[in-house]
Parts: structure tokens; sequence; C-alpha cells
């Protein structure tokens, strides 16, 4: 068995007959071939490896070049996707061998950090990986938003094609990716898939400014309205998408879409009737994960005004003694040989970093060893902050 990355159309014939055979309904169809076809340009800067043996591909696993707000610092993330194994080589460790590989190779190239969603948790989570907050999503009949089109509300919207309304939309993506913590976003290459597709979008505009701006398809009249993330700045934003929303109810039944962290639908107006989920349970909905490829890589993230020595033991790409120094209010990292007051896993230090788990909780749950003392040092160093992971990731 050989490994090795590919590029390009090699990508038809390797690695995504095994996407196709995994991901798609079988067998598949030339529908669907020419497809993979039209989508290649998206892949182009995909950091992408297969496994092969005989001259057949066995597997394969590929990275997308994303940026990630963290801590309020925007790095480079390597967002981990399109694993696949041939039916008859499952079993063999094949994508463990390779996904070792793609995130030494990803944190070589200057990734300091992973995200992916996950088809078992489990699975990742041997590989230092850590659970995140699923995003949440409501639906709701737009007859409850219609007071909304009485309010007087400043600003405008926009109506188009998702190709003529995408700079607004992408405009408006990357702004809220330098503020939201966990919010991710693809390279241009990728990014424009979604300029591309066939849904509507409308945006809020106020003083010039982009504000709001949601995607989405109608699936069927008096059926449902299908939407992405409802993304907004603030209230104005908010409101005018919702207003727009409104206009739907002699159209479709129900609307269903994505929410930003802190939305509360059930106070978007009185008679709305909302149902608020965050679907973990049904096959393809887990929720995403992440975990940290490279400690240096963070330096410069928020952090509190505390200093504490760690060890991150048992991970091949984080192991060593680190010095975490927060008191200037960003972090700085040192290698170091002085006594550490607390030992990590990979996923308990992606817990930390990420903000999703207590240092209670990392012991509690196995991903470290930390003492009462350096518990509240690593409380301050890195407080709770749920992060968002954007639906369209």
């Amino acid at each position: 068995m050989r490994i090795r990355r590919i590029s390009g159309d090699e990508r038809l014939t390797t690695s995504f007959p095994l996407q196709s055979y995994a991901f798609d309904k079988s067998p598949t169809e030339h529908a669907v071939s020419q497809h993979y076809r039209d989508f290649l340009p998206y892949h182009s800067g995909n950091h992408t490896l297969v496994a092969e043996e005989d001259g057949a591909t066995l597997a394969t696993v590929a990275a997308i070049p994303m940026q990630q707000n963290v801590r309020g610092a925007v790095v480079p993330m390597a967002g981990v996707a399109s694993i696949a194994t041939h039916p008859l080589a499952r079993r063999r460790g094949l994508v463990r061998t390779l996904l070792n590989q793609l995130l030494e190779e990803m944190r070589d190239d200057g990734n300091p950090v992973s995200t992916l969603y996950p088809f078992r948790p489990s699975f990742y989570a041997r590989f230092g990986y850590v659970t995140l907050p699923q995003h949440r999503t409501a639906t709701f009949s737009p007859d409850g938003l219609g007071s909304l089109l009485r309010a007087d509300l400043p600003g405008e919207l926009r109506w188009r094609r998702i190709a003529d309304g995408y700079e607004d939309h992408r405009a408006l993506t990357l702004r809220l990716r330098d503020q939201l913590h966990g919010f991710a976003t693809f390279p241009d290459y990728r990014a424009v898939s979604l300029r591309d597709d066939t849904k509507w979008v409308v945006t809020a505009h106020v003083d010039g400014e982009v504000v709001g701006s949601l995607p989405y398809r109608i699936e069927e009249h008096l059926g449902e309205l299908s939407a992405d993330t409802l993304l907004h700045t603030g209230p104005h934003g908010r409101a005018l998408l919702l207003s727009f929303l409104a206009r739907h109810a002699d159209q479709v039944d129900r609307i269903k879409l994505a929410l930003l962290p802190g939305d509360t639908p059930e106070l978007w107006a009185d008679d709305l009737k909302v149902e608020t989920t965050a679907d973990v349970r049904s096959v393809g909905a887990h929720a995403p994960m992440a975990r940290v490829l490279s400690l240096e890589g963070l330096e410069g993230i928020a952090a509190g005004p505390v200093a504490i020595t760690v060890d991150v033991v048992d991970d091949a790409l984080l192991a060593g003694r680190y010095h975490l120094d927060g008191t200037g209010g960003t972090l700085l990292v040192d290698r170091t040989d002085a006594p550490a007051a607390a030992s990590l896993s990979a996923a308990g230090l992606s817990a930390l970093v990420y903000g999703v788990l207590d240092p209670v909780e990392i012991g509690l749950r196995g991903l470290g060893t930390i003492p009462l003392e350096a518990a509240e040092a690593l409380r301050d160093l890195f407080p709770v902050l749920p992060p968002y992971v954007c639906a369209e990731f």
C-alpha cells in the first residue's frame, strides 16, 4: 500500500468514486458522475490523500484550507471532509493512517486547528477531537410574524438569485467570522459553490451596510421554505429578514432556518409558535468537532490574566510541556522543562481552547488530570465560551 497526495482531474478516478459510493444514492447514476465533474473546481485547493494498493484506490481523506475565529483571532483551519473507504477495504485502519498523515501535513502547512463533522463522534475523539455545540434550528409558520409587517423598520431589503446577491452575502459572512468565536469560512474557490447554486437570497441593508442575509429555497407551494443560517449583525438586520419571511404566509406552510448563537425565536413575535431544536440523534446530524493541531500557532488568541505550565500527553502532534501565559491579555506559548501543574490529552486541551468544557469536566471525562488550583488557573486562562461553527460549513 502507498499513500500519495492527488489533485486536479485525478480526483475523478480516485477519491470521487469512493465519495460517491459512501455518500450518494447507489448505484451511482450518470447524473451523479456529472455532478462530481461539475463540482471538481470547488475542490481545487483541497489537500487530498489517497491510499492505493495494486493500482486501486482503497481510501481517501481531504482537508479544506479554511479560516476560523478562535477566541477573537482568525487563524488557518483544516476542515476535514470527504472521508471514504472502499467497501472491501474497511476495518483495515486505512482511514486512521490517512487521517494521522493528513493532520500532520496540515499542521506543518500552518493550520493550528481542525474542524469536522463526524460520522461517529467516538471515532474522532480518539484523534483528539472534542464535540462543539450543535447549531440550533427554528421551525415556525410565517403567520406568526405578521406584526413585523406593520413595524417601522429602518433600511431596505434586496431579493435576488444567489448569483446576484452573493457578494453581499459573502461580505457579511466574513464580517461575522471576524466577530464570532468558532465561526469558520470556506476559501474563495469553495465558497463560490453557493454563488453557483439555484437558491434565492434576501439581504438587509441599513445606511448602505449589509446587516443581514438569508439564502433559501422553497421546496413546494404550501410546503416548506428551507433556509440556511439567519445571518445578521443585530436586531435591525434580523427584523428586516423576518419581515421578509412574514410576506410568505400565503405561500408556504412553514419555515425552517438555522440560528446564530443568542437568537431566541420565541421572543421574535407574540403570536409566533416556534419549535427550536438541536438534533444530534439522526444520521448525519452529529454536532461538529474540533481539535488543536499546534499550540504555538494559537499565540495571540484572547486569554485570561494567568500563567500555567501543562503537559500535553499521548498525542503525536502536540505532546510536550508548555508554559501558557495570558497575563498580557493574549496567549503566549513557550516550550519548557519547568514542573507542570496539570496534564491534558489533546481532546482536553482542545476543549479548553474552544471553551466547551470546564476543567472539572475535563477531569471527570478522563481527558486530563487537573488538580484544584490548576483548574482555577485554566478556568481563568480559557473561560468557557461556547463556539459557533456556521451551518454553511
